[in-house]
């Protein structure tokens, strides 16, 4: 058993690394792991008379998984949309009152990620890319939620815009045969989260963005 596996992998490696395989179009598969963290506005004060929060310290970075499949049209000059799933977070401090409040603060949910690259090769084996990206949130964290509630309510409209971003990826691949190798930088334009305190008695709210490096090792079926 153990030599049939051996086999099969030196098999599917063959298969993928073959040197004669540049088409024009390419469709694949691809997996990889997210360092990310979240940051952006961090004040939250509650009137009148309320509390005011900060959430600070937020330099560790989650891991998490990215997975989907790509298209590429194109050689020399291409266009690669993907469809990923994506999970990213971040961990920061809840200060109350410049007290440190609760400790860190996990926060890790689920993503459909769209990204449109249009990228370039430099050599015969290494691209440049860099596009535009839609993000939809498919998961609230239940850590966070517990203290903050999202600022839509019930609106399921609003409810859509809040978990909806905009953002770009940015990086470098590397080609041989069908392995693909791609490491990038990810932002964003827009908040990937509005939310407020529960007890708050206004709107008072605040919002967050993430970033993250991404690494993918991808394979082209045909």
């Amino acid at each position: 058993m153990k030599n049939m596996m051996i086999a099969l992998c030196m098999l599917t490696i063959s298969y993928a690394a073959n040197a004669q395989y540049d088409p024009a179009f390419r469709f694949g598969i691809k997996a990889g792991a997210n360092l990310s963290n979240i940051n952006g506005s961090n004040d939250l004060s509650l009137s009148p008379g309320g509390n005011a929060f900060d959430f600070r310290d937020n330099d560790n970075r989650s891991l998490g998984f990215a997975g989907g499949v790509f298209f590429r049209f194109g050689k020399t000059l291409y266009i690669q949309p993907e469809i990923l799933l994506s999970q990213k977070g971040g961990k920061f401090n809840v200060y109350e009152d410049g007290v440190l409040n609760d400790g860190k603060v996990d926060v890790r949910f689920s993503n459909l990620d769209v990204p449109v690259l249009f990228g370039v090769r430099i050599a015969k084996f290494v691209r440049i890319n860099v596009g535009p990206m839609a993000s939809l949130r498919l998961n609230k964290n239940g850590k966070i939620s517990d203290s903050f509630d999202d600022v839509t309510g019930e609106d399921s409209g609003a409810e859509f815009k809040n978990r909806l971003a905009f953002g770009y990826q940015a990086g470098v691949g590397l080609d041989l045969g069908r392995l693909s190798l791609d490491v990038r930088y990810e932002g964003n334009f827009t908040d990937i989260m509005k939310l407020q305190f529960n007890n708050a008695t206004t709107a008072s709210q605040f919002g967050k963005k993430s970033n993250l490096f991404q690494a993918t090792l991808g394979l082209a079926i045909f």
